[in-house]
């Protein structure tokens, strides 16, 4: 099978397109012959051996697929052959058959397509099981989103509006600052022109934001903070800005305020029962179209480096996709 193949750690530019035997589904598993997947920022730092999980060589990133089931292994009883699936798998996805455990596979409801499942998947489950879960938001709270133009910020941007919360969102450019209006966003700051903790109060009558999206990291971390309003929840994804923050925990203690880590994946791996639950709110959700996965553009596996290396730079305002065999 044709595939995006990495056969050490190293720079995105080492990856090539070639030929990997196709996988075969052992107990607990399937196979998917994959339709769309999804480009993330841990794609970007799994092949250069930064990311967590550090598969054999060889192997193809892509961590997030939508398609069609190929084959089951023992055990396996909610999906079986011709049915549509989404998963996530770590790797693998950037191949014509990527493996699941069947435990992190789940029934595509009808209307929901490869393309937005693929794109949806990692960045709203993520956002979900944030604003949800961890930071129990309710209606009419003020949500503060840093790398709001991002798919997990604009996937944050739409759930918080849905749930009824007002959306400040934070980008770094009026061209992606635009595109947080677009999907939903009433507050619109620039945070490398703008002071973010001043314009966060001023937007806020002083108050604060009551939970904030943290996908950046870096200095914005800690001024986030400082912008949280009395009981506010401060939900830390990730670290685009890739800088990890310290922050000073004296400011927790002022504000009654929660810092909380939002790891989706490992929910997946712990509580598989309540990750089923949450993936199925996100999908019943894209099925009737009040979430809409923005996709930017969509490849075939030869345009597949290019546009990681277009979200590693932070150049990508929502979604990329690669259609393994396009």
């Amino acid at each position: 099978m044709r595939a995006l193949i990495c056969k050490e750690f190293a720079s995105l530019d080492s990856l090539v397109v070639g030929e990997l035997p196709e996988p075969q589904a052992a107990a607990g598993e399937l196979t998917i012959r994959v339709g769309a997947a999804g480009i993330n920022f841990y794609d970007t730092l799994i092949v250069q051996g930064k990311y967590q999980v550090k598969p054999a060589f060889p192997f193809s990133p892509g961590g997030e697929v939508a398609g069609v089931v190929v084959a089951v292994g023992e055990g396996v009883t909610h999906v079986k052959p011709g049915d549509r699936v989404c998963a996530f798998t770590s790797y693998g996805g950037y191949a014509e058959v990527c493996r699941a455990r069947a435990s992190q596979t789940w029934p595509l409801p009808d209307g929901v397509s490869f393309d937005a499942a693929a794109a949806g998947l990692v960045t709203y489950g993520t956002a979900w099981f944030g604003l949800h879960d961890r930071a129990r938001m309710k209606a009419g709270e003020t949500v503060l989103v840093l790398g709001a133009a991002g798919g997990v910020g604009l996937a944050a941007v739409q759930i918080a509006r849905a749930a009824g919360a007002r959306v400040i969102a934070a980008a770094g450019s009026a061209e992606r600052l635009t595109l947080c209006r677009e999907h939903g966003a009433e507050v619109l700051i620039d945070y490398t022109t703008t002071d973010l903790k001043d314009a966060v109060k001023s937007a806020t009558g002083g108050q604060g934001a009551d939970i904030v999206v943290d996908v950046v990291g870096g200095p914005y971390t800690e001024a986030a903070l400082r912008a949280t309003a009395w009981r506010g929840r401060v939900l830390v994804i990730g670290f685009a800005a890739g800088e990890i923050p310290r922050i000073p925990a004296n400011l927790l203690l002022l504000k009654g305020c929660e810092l909380s880590g939002v790891f989706w994946d490992e929910l997946m791996r712990r509580e598989p029962g309540e990750a089923a639950r949450q993936v199925a709110q996100v999908l019943a959700r894209f099925a009737d179209g009040s979430l809409e996965p923005p996709i930017t553009a969509a490849c075939g596996l030869g345009g597949a480096v290019a546009a990681m290396h277009a979200l590693a730079g932070r150049k990508v305002a929502g979604k990329l996709i690669v259609h393994p065999a396009g």
